[in-house]
């Protein structure tokens, strides 16, 4: 497992894309819908998490995720975000991820292929076991010290003067991830027009 938070995160979407793939495989209506829809389902939740990273970057200079213990409470409103976008990914509601998975899994059950399900299920799991330790690490184990955190000015902006004891990232790097991990809220509220958008290339009416 890479312990570079940017490289785990571009593995992800290696695995990810392999959805748009199956779903256009698989030949129904549903999943060319589940495959259609999961590339914004997952360009949300991606982009989300990769925004999180750079903010970590520039607030604390920290790469890996072994050194990011107890950064939740210095940076919640970016831990936060990840955690959103978390979600997404693994594909658990309220997220727009979820609805992407859920047609795939019509499409899979459509096409009589039983274990595309049993795959769909199981990299969902998998998705849980990289992505939900580092939000744990964040927000559950004691911050430790590192050598990484010398000769660095603790971060300072206008996040920080409003709450105290914050050390987040300017706030040219925290709203765009705020608005990123609040779209993909939005995305399950609305992805009836995505569904809506997609319909046409369906295979039949």
């Amino acid at each position: 497992t890479k312990d570079n938070l940017k490289a785990r995160l571009a593995y992800s979407t290696i695995s990810q894309l392999s959805y748009i793939v199956l779903g256009a495989a698989l030949v129904t209506n549903y999943s060319v819908l589940g495959g259609g829809m999961h590339i914004a389902m997952h360009a949300m939740g991606k982009i989300t998490l990769f925004f999180c990273a750079g903010a970590i970057f520039v607030a604390s200079h920290k790469k890996n995720i072994s050194d990011m213990d107890g950064i939740g409470r210095a940076m919640p409103f970016t831990m936060s975000a990840f955690f959103l976008g978390s979600m997404s990914i693994i594909g658990l509601p309220p997220m727009g991820g979820s609805w992407s998975k859920w047609y795939l899994a019509l499409g899979a059950a459509d096409g009589h292929h039983a274990i595309f399900i049993a795959v769909l299920m199981i990299s969902s799991l998998l998705s849980i076991g990289y992505l939900m330790p580092v939000v744990g690490r964040a927000f559950l184990f004691p911050a430790k010290a590192s050598e990484h955190d010398h000769g660095h000015a603790p971060a300072s902006g206008p996040l920080s003067r409003i709450f105290p004891g914050l050390h987040e990232a300017p706030i040219l790097c925290v709203a765009p991830l705020c608005l990123t991990a609040l779209g993909c809220i939005a995305l399950f509220f609305f992805a009836g027009d995505i569904y809506d958008l997609l319909l046409p290339i369906t295979l039949e009416p």
